[in-house]
């Protein structure tokens, strides 16, 4: 009995240290799979996603919770490749959205010299092209109507009174000239007139200069008073490409500075230009500035309203860069991806500067020879969100 009990005690033992043994052996290890590696179990078993048989892997190699630990499988399916961050020469460019408008320096407005009734148009659709010279309007005007009466009647008494030297026939007839010339009247119709001796009810107007009508300000048939616009017109020949900047941006603009202007709606065709106008006051309470960028349009081929992108440049300069697609931003600022190991890669948040040609200025976030993925950065970001729920920068 006595030896009995002691082979019960030693059984319990062995059974306790064989637990214990166990045990130290899961702490040491883990089981993952070599397609999924978040995949992380106690025991052998198949992974959940694949049903692929999981492998063993020692618990030295776990990677930190802020780090992402890749198979070789992966990273070759993946594309992932890292390059060493160096310095580089980069130009500091500026991209504003912007809208093509008119040139406001050739633009007019013809209005009518006198008060009356619009009794024709001779152009009544916006966006039709008018010539110097074209009819524009006639119009009935009691007080034009007079004017002429008045000019023809001192015609007249100088022809009954010649010689007389008591009144200046020829001053007065100069003057009633000159009324007419006032109110609008050409020296041919003012001709015609004196030659046919007959005033007609209505008198024709014409265009003092040429463009397309971007305003028409009244219908046939209106009355129009003295100062009235009848229409406004516009040269298309140059045209602005009017863009809003912000109070950081303000370092990119310099009077008279060249820039390109580009029309998604022609293809990103590219069109030189040079700012020609920044506003020198900002706008209350959003620090937003106007900056006009002057193109030429050949052909009148660009439309008022086109959308278009405005790119300003600076001076080059020596920088940290990198390939634009090895940044990962999003509303919470700017990261890329560090090799910290074999497989092993850890989210680092950056500062930015100026990107031109496909490469971004790196201020600030890494050092001289950081491994940066320059490949694949937004694979093995996803791969970060899928395993741990949230996005690198939130542990940032």
């Amino acid at each position: 009995m006595r030896y009995l009990l002691i082979f019960f005690v030693c059984f319990l033992w062995a059974c306790s240290e064989k637990k214990h043994d166990a045990h130290t052996v899961n702490d040491e290890v883990y089981y993952t799979c070599s397609m999924h590696p978040q995949v992380m179990v106690s025991k052998p078993g198949k992974c959940p996603i694949c049903q692929m048989t999981l492998i063993q892997v020692k618990n030295s190699t776990m990677p930190d919770k802020d780090e992402l630990q890749l198979s070789d499988q992966q990273i070759q399916l993946g594309n992932i490749s890292v390059d060493t961050i160096r310095s580089g020469d980069i130009g500091s460019q500026t991209v504003l959205a912007a809208v093509l408008n008119y040139d406001q320096t050739k633009t007019s407005a013809i209005s009518s010299r006198v008060m009356g009734r619009i009794e024709r148009l001779y152009f009544k659709n916006k966006g039709d092209y008018v010539r110097k010279g074209d009819r524009l309007y006639d119009i009935y005007s009691e007080e034009l109507n007079n004017a002429k009466q008045e000019y023809l009647q001192t015609r007249e008494r100088r022809k009954i009174l010649v010689g007389n030297e008591l009144i200046d026939f020829a001053a007065l007839e100069q003057s009633a000239e000159n009324k007419l010339r006032l109110w609008g009247m050409t020296s041919s119709q003012i001709r015609q007139l004196a030659q046919t001796g007959k005033a007609d009810p209505t008198t024709t107007f014409y265009t003092t200069g040429s463009g397309y009508i971007t305003s028409l300000n009244i219908l046939q048939g209106d009355y129009t008073v003295e100062g009235g616009t009848i229409v406004e017109l516009a040269d298309l020949s140059t045209l602005w490409a009017e863009a809003q900047v912000y109070a950081s941006q303000f370092s990119a603009l310099r009077q008279d500075a060249p820039a390109i202007v580009r029309i998604p709606d022609m293809g990103d065709e590219e069109i030189p230009g040079r700012v020609s106008f920044v506003n020198p006051e900002i706008a209350s309470g959003s620090g937003i500035n106007l900056v006009r960028i002057s193109i030429p349009n050949r052909n009148k081929r660009l439309k008022p309203g086109m959308p278009a992108y405005v790119y300003l440049s600076n001076a080059k300069r020596s920088s940290f860069t990198l390939p634009v697609d090895a940044v990962i931003r999003d509303s919470n600022g700017a990261t890329v991806w560090v090799q910290s190991g074999k497989n092993r890669f850890k989210s680092k948040m950056v500062e930015l500067g100026a990107e031109a040609n496909n490469k971004i200025e790196i201020k600030s976030g890494l050092l001289p020879g950081d491994l940066v993925v320059i490949t694949g950065a937004y694979l093995i970001n996803s791969e970060y969100i899928f395993k741990n729920g949230a996005t690198p920068m939130e542990g940032h």
